[in-house]
């Protein structure tokens, strides 16, 4: 299957959905794990990305999580040219906007589809035409459903790129969520005679019993819109990984919805995670869930902090705001009282920022002073230029890798040095995303952890975060090869849609 390095242009696929959270960022991964296994040269890509959970390249720019997740399924190192633009919600009207990794302003939602879109396509156009010089295929990612004709005007992620860079589109539908045959039809239906020419044909994701009693309406789909179902992948757990923009599991629920393995010592260790608003980076605490015998959950009340063992306060895109929900809800005392009293507490990045005695914020909420929490001996003042970097150090005797993303600039007045931040007892604060990845450090934390907790909890001596990720990689890898049309698929990607694709009346509004 191998295309080889020729230097022209790749082949290319669109990985759209009938709704956000159908499953394309996983499904796009999952693509890019089998052609990478079966040694073509891939790269992910998606156009327009908005999202909490970012991430941040060698080079220092930032990125959604998701295209760096899909960029190591497809074993190669993320850059900004896989995901050129970056929203990053600062409230419900507005949102950072990041292009080619650097801030460059906030707009609004008007603002930014009255205008500002259309004129990133040139862009966004320009980052896929490289990837498509360098690689033998390019699997992009939609965004929502390229059926929004509210937005298609100003479309630069879905049937804009499709059309622009003549990309085959197959469009991905949750059959979990039901409705997903009115979904399909529905999305074809409502897209003009020129966009529907790309619309290869269906991905069904979530499916659980036998197939054989869904293949008469993938028939009749098929008969109603003269295109194919290219697979049926089966519901699987945990497979989740680096949620673009949203958590995937309700407050209180478990981390990525996986079963808690037996612990290794006599108890299992509970974390809290504060569930603040513009939660970012939440990605931060997968590390701990996959240690056997921790059980993570996602909290909003203060007595739900009672019996954790460590209470983590997350990052977030409004510091201040999130302060004051904290305040609110009585999780701020609830958070005094365990400091008080020895009990393990942990903030990152904007939670580290929070744990500290003054804010001073003329860029973020331009709340100016604002008291912190006074846990930890810091103060913060928020620069306008964004701290894009990738540190490295050594925390507990053992060597530390992370990234950092943020305005807040933190001065440590004082208790004992961590990971840049500092720590005071059992209250530890760090503008370090990433850290508990690495295998040793996290252990060692733990054991700390469970010692101030006065649990038996022993950790697991070969967790490896990185080796169950390429696990879970490979599994998405799996899915595809073992339950779409890898032939039909790759014709795709290297041919483009099929000709003469039935129109689907009644098309776009005018």
């Amino acid at each position: 299957m191998s295309r080889g390095t020729s230097g022209g242009t790749g082949g290319g696929l669109l990985v759209a959905g009938t709704t956000s959270d159908a499953g394309k960022s996983v499904v796009t991964a999952g693509i890019c794990r089998w052609l990478v296994r079966r040694g073509v040269k891939v790269a992910p890509f998606k156009a327009q990305n908005m999202s909490l959970n970012s991430f941040v390249t060698r080079e220092g720019a930032e990125i959604g999580r998701a295209q760096a997740m899909q960029a190591q399924a497809a074993r190669v190192e993320p850059t900004a040219l896989m995901n050129p633009v970056l929203l990053k919600p600062g409230s419900d009207r507005s949102s950072q906007v990041v292009l080619m990794g650097k801030p460059v302003g906030e707009m609004s939602a008007r603002g930014y589809h009255g205008g500002r879109q259309e004129k990133l396509l040139g862009t966004v156009l320009e980052c896929l035409a490289e990837l498509r010089g360098t690689y033998d295929a390019v699997i992009c990612e939609g965004a929502g459903s390229p059926a929004e004709i509210n937005l298609r005007r100003t479309d630069i992620v879905n049937m804009g790129i499709a059309r622009n860079a003549r990309l085959p589109v197959l469009v991905v539908g949750d059959i979990d969520r039901g409705g997903v045959f009115a979904s399909f039809f529905g999305t074809v239906a409502l897209l003009s005679p020129e966009d529907q020419a790309f619309v290869a044909g269906f991905l069904v994701n979530k499916f659980r019993g036998d197939v054989s009693l869904l293949e008469p309406g993938l028939d009749m789909l098929q008969n109603l819109t003269g295109r194919r179902t290219y697979g049926v992948l089966p519901f699987q757990h945990g497979l989740g990984i680096d949620e673009e923009d949203g958590m995937a599991v309700s407050l209180r629920g478990s981390v990525r919805e996986s079963a808690v393995s037996s612990p290794v010592g006599e108890d299992i260790l509970r974390v809290a995670v504060c569930a603040i608003p513009l939660m970012s980076n939440f990605t931060d605490v997968d590390a701990l869930a996959a240690e056997p015998g921790v059980v993570v959950r996602f909290v909003d009340r203060a007595e739900e902090l009672v019996d954790a063992d460590l209470v983590v306060v997350p990052g977030t895109r409004g510091t201040v705001r999130a302060l004051e929900w904290l305040r609110e809800r009585g999780l701020a005392d609830a958070l005094a009282r365990r400091a008080a009293q020895g009990r393990p507490v942990l903030g990152i990045c904007g939670g580290f920022q929070i744990l500290g005695e003054h804010i001073e914020d003329e860029v973020e909420s331009r709340a100016g002073q604002v008291d912190g929490l006074g846990l930890l001996p810091v103060r913060v003042r928020f620069a306008r230029e964004k701290t894009l970097t990738r540190p490295v150090g050594e925390a507990l005797g053992e060597h530390v890798e992370g990234y950092e993303i943020h305005h807040g600039v933190a001065q440590v007045t004082g208790g004992e040095p961590f990971l840049d931040g500092c720590r005071v007892g059992e209250v530890w604060g760090t503008h370090w995303h990433g850290s508990l990845e690495s295998d040793g450090f996290r252990r060692a934390f733990l054991r700390e952890v469970a010692a101030a907790a006065g649990r038996r909890f022993v950790p697991a001596a070969d967790t490896s975060f990185g080796s169950l990720r390429e696990e879970q990689l490979d599994r998405l890898g799996d899915l595809i090869e073992e339950h779409a049309d890898t032939d039909a698929l790759w014709r795709l990607i290297e041919s483009g849609a099929p000709t003469g694709l039935p129109f689907i009346p009644p098309g776009a509004p005018a």
